[in-house]
């Protein structure tokens, strides 16, 4: 079953900038819509934002207004999410994997996030 790993997690200071990674253990981030996600501290896990196989990129409602990036490296293995003009509410566990939330393989372990003020 493929495994995901998400990387970059770091305590950042408010209005910093942070890249988080996400590998594969096969080649499903460029075959697959992967989307990256977030559980903050005591609420449900939410969508940020996904790339379709077309290259398209579709961020959730409270991700719009340009603070998030999602792109993949060239050989599209490697998926990143850039998260800027860091903000509190930012605090939480990251974790990549597929889009649709039904069509996700097993959760990794995520990679956390928090952002002091």
């Amino acid at each position: 079953q493929v495994q995901f790993v998400e990387s970059g997690g770091s305590l950042v200071q408010s209005g910093g900038s942070l890249r988080l990674s996400c590998a594969a253990s096969d080649s499903i981030i460029s075959n697959r819509t992967m989307a990256w996600y977030r559980q903050a501290p005591g609420k449900q896990r939410d969508l940020i934002g996904y790339r379709t196989t077309h290259g398209e990129i579709h961020y959730a409602p409270s991700a719009e207004g340009g603070r998030f990036t999602i792109s993949l490296d060239n050989a599209k293995t490697t998926m990143y999410l850039q998260v800027d003009d860091l903000r509190s509410e930012d605090t939480a566990v990251h974790y990549c994997n597929q889009y649709p939330p039904w069509a996700a393989s097993s959760w990794g372990q995520g990679t956390l996030l928090t952002v002091s003020s």
